[in-house]
């Protein structure tokens, strides 16, 4: 008595007699179009050149920086844009104080606003989530809306005219208070907890405990605060009544704006100083911006 035998299904053919092909992988699905990133060159030119157009025409005489068109190339380069920048304006001064100003904002910001992210996200106390809320209300508030009270109230208490006037007011920001909340929520509260029953308090803890972990966060806040205030133009503006406590741009604006014409190359010379600094600090700090960032919008 004969047994017939069944393939097996590994065994079995295509119907075409071909061997079939395995199912594509899910990282084969997920491959990037070329078309994006054709995209996103294109906008990556579209930001750069700008910037490299300024650092060009910088090097330019006026007259070639009046040029209609513009042109890209200068047809003869000198340094006239950067020689006048250097020593027509007392630019030590000014960089100084933009420097302080800066620095203080950004060191303040990164304190203060981790002190009340880390209540808002691992302390319980009564109000919290008002004070949230009024945290997350004052983000929708335009900054012009409170310039001048802001202004009247540092006048009154004897500020204007001074470095103190321009820090004091923007050593916290509610952007920043919601960015290291988010960013703490995600710490283990197995940590805290450890610290506690040890018998440290809530400064040791803060301190010792959540500023290591909150590096990226911290990074991303610190570059992102001294960014705003050392390109910050009107506060300085307004509260500043004397040269010698003018910051870089706005002591930039006065000199090369004047009532019948704009000296353009000094203007391209001072941004090109201005933007440097903010470049350099990205640039150390780009890995940390990039981590703070995608770890907080996981959260």
């Amino acid at each position: 008595m004969s047994q017939t035998l069944e393939p097996t299904p590994t065994a079995a053919a295509a119907p075409s007699g071909r061997p079939q092909k395995p199912p594509k992988s899910r990282e084969g699905n997920l491959r990037t179009p070329p078309w994006l990133y054709a995209v996103m060159a294109g906008g990556l030119v579209l930001v750069v050149l700008p910037f490299v157009w300024m650092v060009i025409s910088s090097f330019k005489p006026e007259r070639e920086v009046m040029t209609v068109p513009p042109t890209w190339w200068p047809e003869t380069v000198t340094t006239e844009n950067y020689e006048q920048l250097f020593q027509l304006l007392d630019f030590p001064t000014y960089f100084t104080n933009s420097a302080v100003v800066a620095l203080a904002v950004a060191l303040g910001n990164v304190v203060f606003c981790s002190m009340l992210g880390y209540a808002l996200a691992k302390l319980d106390f009564p109000g919290k989530k008002v004070l949230f809320a009024l945290v997350l209300g004052t983000l929708m508030v335009p900054g012009v809306v409170t310039f001048i009270p802001l202004f009247v109230l540092t006048t009154n208490i004897g500020l204007a005219n001074s470095l103190p006037g321009m820090i004091l007011p923007f050593l916290a920001g509610p952007f920043g208070v919601f960015l290291m909340r988010q960013f703490i929520l995600g710490l283990p509260d197995e940590l805290i907890q450890a610290a506690r029953v040890d018998g440290a308090g809530e400064l040791r803890i803060f301190f010792s405990v959540i500023l290591p972990l909150c590096g990226p966060a911290m990074a991303t806040l610190g570059v992102l605060t001294f960014l705003t205030s050392w390109n910050n133009f009107l506060w300085p503006l307004v509260i500043a009544t004397s040269e010698d406590k003018y910051t870089l741009p706005v002591a930039l604006a006065l000199h090369a704006v004047g009532q019948n014409a704009t000296k353009y190359g000094l203007l391209l010379a001072g941004s090109v100083v201005v933007v440097l600094p903010v470049l350099v600090v990205f640039l150390v700090l780009q890995r940390r911006i990039i981590q703070g960032v995608a770890m907080t919008g996981i959260k």
